[in-house]
């Protein structure tokens, strides 16, 4: 894989270094990219089967309504 080297300011990575509970810089930053990528990853599939419906024409009844 290849490897990108980067510049952020000092205070930022310790942050992340202390939020992640990570020792290493490099490896909290890293950390904090692949949550991310895994948090889209996990919003793209809720929000495709949530629209699964709509595409192939099966939708749900409608919920009663009191009143």
């Amino acid at each position: 894989m290849a490897k990108v080297n980067i510049a952020l300011d000092a205070e930022l990575v310790v942050e992340v270094m202390v939020l992640a509970g990570v020792g290493s810089p490099q490896d909290a930053v890293e950390a904090v990219v692949r949550d991310y990528i895994a948090r889209g990853h996990r919003t793209e599939a809720r929000t495709a089967s949530r629209d699964e419906g709509h595409r192939t024409g099966e939708t749900l009844p409608p919920e009663p309504q009191q009143g």
